[in-house]
């Protein structure tokens, strides 16, 4: 682009102020048709990415607009998009910085556990609600339930062969007889989708972006275009074309290599052999088929997996990360439509691929990744945080860009200790019972709700999933129970229809400082006399006169391991002589 070209560009200014007073900004990031107007050098200076040699162009051709340089330095970066680490990794991590990962999401990422977590949902709660995965099976665990199921299902089946731990298309195959089988391991079989809807003959897989900003409170965020990945050939059921991978497999490292790929730049065309996701939405509702109710099961199923994840991911947060602020990812979803137009989970990418050939690919996945770093809501930090990462210290002549430090649990209050618990020890806890969360809004409740009317403010063309105005139905899926999930949940049914309601609400709290700390009454849960049929419980739990609260809410997994309840773990110094106790998750801790 010339010079004079880059002129003509609309200015943006570098930073988004927050709908709140005294919530510091964010960093803006742009499209290819703005510039970013420059911060004073002293600030300039912070603006750090660390390199990773994964980092793809889209992600660094977006942060040099915000103008952002690398660094290789292990402390002084904002920002990194690299490898998944392992889960002590992430202890090096500085209050002021974000690394494109969670700790343990892998439970979904990896295919084997993926499979094995989905499958005990289905034993918990029934195969009705996550009847969206085909049968699987692991080997070698599994080799005789498989081999029963082969011999059940007669000749003419088909099953499609995965290693674990592989991406783009690497060791599958599609088989149909035991001596077909591969002699390595571990192995995963699964129950091949023979019958899947075809569009000019070919079948074809979803990829769906999916972007959680937070584990606790789980919130969940999904990009409104993806991509539509067609087999090269055209589909047939015969046993005799299963070892064709450019019939029977979508991946594009796959089909890219057949002579008979036909590429596609237009995001608004239906032709080749990759599609922009609206494009397929149109093609589909030309022909008079409800794509909405498609889009909703997909969603369906985003949420239900994430939650598969979330005791795994908020156990080793609690272990391994100082802050919520540090971790934030990107998934790829992998989606099929069978025959009925039934959306199945093929697998989950823990590290999707954000490579850009074609004008097809910038147009979606350049648009998603600065949607995404806008929704990550990256701040300027404090000189303290970038000169000692582990540093907690805080200052009171901080610039506008440092007014609120991240919240803690550590920060927490004994009286909004003993909010949390109250909420978390009701076994039979209705709508009406968590609706009264909402009464007295602590300062850590108005920082988090706040934080979340920020971030839905930048969220560009995704949309939030959960919490949502419908994600009650939900809740009953978590392993233990979340305060802070609960909140924001209620929060939603409450201002879902009248958001400027909620946010005047907040503005008001915010002026006069309460989500900073406050000896405020009003803000103090358990000195605050409102009227309530839940008031004598409450009291109970704050009074000092009682020395013990048993919690009778229990886990009911046999992978759960307490900090996974951490939530509900009271032993709090609510008091002098008064503790809380929990009826903890006591299973083995999985590995990390």
């Amino acid at each position: 682009m010339s010079l004079e070209g880059e002129d003509d560009r609309e200015e943006r200014p570098a930073l988004v102020p927050s709908l709140f007073p005294l919530i510091p900004p964010t960093l803006y990031f742009s499209t290819v048709d703005e510039k970013v107007e420059l911060l004073p050098v002293e600030q300039r200076r912070l603006l750090k990415w660390k390199m990773s040699t994964v980092t793809p162009n889209v992600v660094k051709n977006t942060i040099a607009r915000s103008h952002f340089k690398v660094t290789k330095k292990s402390h002084d970066w904002l920002g990194c998009w690299g490898h998944h680490m392992k889960s002590p990794g992430f202890k090096t991590l500085g209050e002021h910085q974000k690394l494109n990962h969670f700790p343990g999401t892998f439970q979904i990422g990896r295919k084997d556990r993926l499979w094995r977590n989905l499958s005990k949902m289905q034993l918990r709660f029934g195969r009705q609600e996550f009847n969206f995965v085909p049968r699987t099976f692991v080997l070698p665990q599994d080799i005789k339930l498989l081999r029963k199921a082969w011999e059940d299902g007669g000749s003419r089946q088909k099953w499609i062969i995965k290693p674990p731990a592989s991406a783009r298309g690497i060791g599958i195959q599609v088989i149909h007889k035991w001596s077909q089988m591969p002699h390595k391991r571990p192995l995963l079989v699964q129950k091949y989708l023979h019958k899947p809807y075809l569009i000019s003959g070919n079948k074809f897989d979803l990829r769906i972006y999916v972007y959680v900003t937070c584990y606790d409170p789980l919130r969940i965020y999904i990009f409104s275009d993806g991509l539509v990945r067609f087999a090269s050939c055209k589909y047939s059921s015969s046993m005799k074309t299963l070892s064709n991978k450019f019939m029977h497999l979508t991946n594009y490292s796959v089909n890219k290599k057949n002579s008979e790929y036909q590429a596609n730049s237009d995001d608004k065309a239906c032709q080749g052999h990759k599609w922009a996701l609206k494009a397929l939405w149109h093609y589909l509702g030309s022909k008079g088929i409800n794509t909405t109710l498609i889009w909703e099961k997909i969603k369906d199923i985003v949420i239900k997996t994430i939650i598969a994840s979330e005791p795994y991911v908020n156990s080793l947060l609690k272990m391994h990360v100082r802050t919520p602020y540090s971790c934030h990812e990107l998934f790829g979803f992998d989606i099929m439509l069978d025959e009925n137009l039934k959306p199945w989970i093929l697998e989950v990418n823990i590290s999707p691929s954000l490579h850009s050939n074609t004008a097809l690919d910038v147009a979606i996945k350049g648009q998603m990744i600065r949607d995404l770093l806008n929704l990550a809501g990256f701040r300027i930090p404090q000189k303290e945080d970038m000169a000692a990462p582990c540093s907690s210290a805080s200052s009171s002549s901080s610039s506008l860009c440092s007014v609120n430090r991240e919240r803690t649990k550590s920060d927490l209050s004994a009286d909004e200790k003993v909010k949390r618990a109250f909420y978390l020890t009701q076994r039979y806890a209705d709508q009406e019972f968590l609706s009264t969360v909402l009464d007295i809004l602590t300062p850590g409740d108005v920082h988090v709700l706040t934080e979340s009317e920020d971030e839905l403010n930048r969220r560009g063309e995704f949309e939030r999933i959960f919490p949502s105005p419908s994600s009650s139905r939900y809740l009953r899926f978590f392993e233990c129970p979340r305060y802070l999930t609960i909140l924001l949940n209620q929060w939603e049914q409450k201002f879902w229809n009248n958001r400027a309601k909620g946010i005047s609400l907040l503005k008001i709290l915010c002026e006069k400082g309460v989500h900073l700390g406050t000896s405020d009454p009003a803000h103090m849960w358990s000195k605050c006399s409102y009227i309530s049929k839940f008031e004598p419980l409450r009291q109970e739990l704050a009074s000092p006169s009682r020395s013990r609260v048993v919690v009778s809410h229990q886990c009911q997994s046999d992978h759960v391991h307490e900090d996974y309840c951490s939530d509900r773990d009271a032993s709090v110094s609510q008091s002098p002589g008064s503790s809380v106790t929990s009826s903890a998750c006591t299973s083995p801790q999985p590995r990390l």
